[in-house]
């Protein structure tokens, strides 16, 4: 066993374990002092970090004169209190004219100040009237006059006041107040038989005026915030309209180019054996022919299997139908017409040799449109032609609708913009034309031309 230290040792050892109590916490009183010298801290920072000084009040405003409104008022001001307050101090309070022209100088003039940078104009002018206050506390003056703020003074510090609270801060604001209220309290402490009650006026008013001027600060803060993330969400939904345009149009192509890329396979593959007689190397070439065609319809599917896994995942599997055509626009017609609508179709007399990018954009136009009379203008009686000038090599798709019957609501008051965007960007890849707007009698009219020989272009 390990013999017991002695009765020493376990005092010694219980001095040092046993926490002492600490005599260096600050007291109540330190503790007061120390969250006043951080408050006044806090204060002189607000008080001496003006928001954005230099721009104008209003000078985001297009209107030239509204934009100047906020130097004529502070210039109307200035030149009514300037020598309105010289007389007051002169003729009421007894001034001689040197000391009143420079104290009303200093508490009018810096009203210009304010329309740009109204917290250093508020640092001259309440410096201003505070030396004016002292200076009328030993001024003798009959009864009925105001102290420590007679009513120009009033006047010009209210409308500082609204200035400064269309520019700056709350906490900003918040100081101001605290700074007016101090010292009009001081004055009453120091001088309570010269009070007559301005002091309370003076502290009331001006904060009704920062507080109304700070609402209507932050109420425009607020509206312009609101307008631009609107502009930003309009200018997204457009962007996002356009994507998913090229998006669908860009699987659409691919089925068209990869359709093509696999006859060429099929093609060079079969060659040896279609026909006879054909060299070694013809052979080789074909060979080497299906192999790059079959590594670059690998390559296609590879680069667009992005655009086809959302619409995979949402139908259940990847389409199986093949792309359509103007071959497939009596039927189109004729679902458009068991929906409601009237149309009448009209199409070139013999057949037309189009490249499969034309004749499926000729079919997604015609579609749009009718569903967008269906949408906007159901019961509309419809006219859809399709004319082909193989001289001129152009296709011109047509589809006019009339104003629809009153009786009829339309299914929607406003679109997404996808139908237009998707007609624009499948003529734009084509290098056709667009036409597209309202009738004077009320309808809508689409009128496409495209090429019926498609150009070698990679929309990608």
């Amino acid at each position: 066993m390990t013999p017991r230290p002695p009765a020493a040792a376990y005092a010694d050892q219980a001095m040092q374990t046993t926490p002492r109590p600490t005599g260096d916490r600050p007291s109540a009183r330190t503790r007061a002092l120390r969250a006043g010298q951080q408050a006044l801290r806090t204060l002189a920072e607000d008080l001496g970090r003006p928001t954005g000084p230099g721009a104008a009040l209003f000078g985001q405003v297009q209107n030239r004169w509204l934009r100047l409104l906020p130097y004529v008022v502070a210039f109307a001001f200035m030149a009514s209190l300037l020598p309105s307050t010289v007389h007051v101090l002169t003729h009421d309070y007894g001034l001689s004219g040197g000391p009143a022209g420079a104290l009303a100088t200093a508490q009018t003039v810096p009203l210009l100040l304010a329309v740009t940078r109204p917290l250093q104009a508020w640092w001259v002018i309440f410096a201003a009237d505070v030396l004016g206050g002292i200076a009328l506390a030993f001024v003798p003056v009959g009864e009925g006059r105001a102290w420590p703020w007679p009513a120009t003074v009033m006047v010009g510090y209210l409308v500082l006041m609204l200035a400064l609270s269309l520019r700056e801060r709350r906490r900003t604001l918040i100081a101001v107040w605290g700074a007016t209220g101090a010292v009009s309290v001081l004055f009453e402490l120091v001088r309570p038989d010269r009070s007559d009650g301005t002091w309370v006026l003076m502290f009331v008013l001006s904060g009704l005026f920062l507080l109304v001027g700070g609402a209507l600060r932050e109420r425009g803060a607020a509206q312009r915030k609101l307008i631009e993330q609107e502009n930003i969400s309009e200018a997204e939904r457009a962007m996002r309209t356009l994507l998913e345009e090229r998006t669908r149009i860009a699987r659409e192509l691919h089925d068209v180019v990869a359709h093509h890329m696999s006859v060429i396979t099929v093609q060079a593959d079969s060659a040896p054996y279609r026909i006879s007689g054909i060299p070694e190397a013809a052979q080789e070439e074909f060979s080497t022919i299906a192999a790059t065609a079959r590594e670059s319809l690998a390559e296609m599917r590879r680069l667009l299997g992005v655009l086809r896994s959302e619409e995979t995942e949402r139908h259940g599997g990847p389409e199986k139908a093949p792309q359509p055509g103007l071959a497939q626009l009596p039927k189109l017609v004729e679902g458009t017409v068991r929906a409601g609508v009237p149309v009448e179709l009209a199409l070139p007399d013999g057949p037309v040799a189009l490249a499969p990018a034309v004749d499926l954009s000729a079919y997604r136009i015609v579609q749009e449109a009718l569903a967008n009379v269906v949408r906007h203008a159901p019961g509309a009686h419809t006219r859809v032609s399709v004319t082909a000038d193989e001289a001129g090599g152009r296709l011109t798709v047509l589809v006019v609708n009339n104003a629809p019957p009153r009786v009829a609501a339309p299914l929607e008051t406003s679109g997404t913009g996808h139908g237009l965007v998707g007609m624009r960007e499948r003529v734009r890849l084509l290098d056709g034309t667009l036409d597209t707007g309202p009738l004077p009698d009320g309808g809508f009219r689409v009128a496409a031309q495209l090429p019926i020989t498609a150009k070698d272009r990679h929309p990608a």
